[in-house]
């Protein structure tokens, strides 16, 4: 997506976290290579920018943004196991599918479907054994480098392996 398509894009060391919403509800947030930040287009934009920065400073803040209802009941079921992964602690796809009766790759997939990360926190899942796993549906390169950061920030080392 082109800058114009973000209502906000926020810096982050490495990244950049780019906001879609419009007045009333957060419909995405992503990560996008470094580029300029675009100051907040709306109320709702700034909101999100403020709680993002927060977050990026501290991984304890809380946000409270609201979120526009979306994805199948199956990848609302894994979401909602994601957020109640606590800070700094990790969980295997596994853990999930078994939490959730299914298989570790439809959790895998739902993680990569996520259009909420940070406030639903997919990066603190992880793949058995320690390594990274995916990530935002990649298995390499730039992204898997951002769930890596996030890990540390958030004071969790993992193994460097992609899978």
């Amino acid at each position: 997506m082109a800058e114009a398509d973000y209502q906000a894009i926020v810096a982050a060391p490495g990244f950049v976290l780019g906001v879609r919403c419009d007045d009333d509800e957060i419909v995405e947030i992503a990560f996008l290579p470094p580029q300029p930040e675009v100051a907040p287009a709306n109320a709702l934009a700034a909101e999100a920018a403020r709680q993002l920065r927060s977050w990026l400073a501290d991984p304890g803040f809380v946000f409270g943004l609201p979120l526009r209802p979306s994805g199948t009941a199956f990848q609302r079921r894994v979401w909602q196991q994601i957020a109640a992964i606590p800070e700094g602690q990790v969980r295997t796809y596994g853990d999930l599918a078994r939490a959730l009766n299914n298989a570790p790759r439809a959790v895998g997939q739902a993680c990569g479907a996520n259009p909420f990360p940070l406030v639903v926190p997919c990066h603190r899942v992880i793949a058995a054994g320690g390594g990274l796993g995916g990530f935002a549906r990649h298995g390499g390169g730039f992204l898997l480098d951002v769930k890596r950061w996030l890990l540390a920030h958030e004071g969790h080392r993992t193994g460097t392996a992609a899978g």
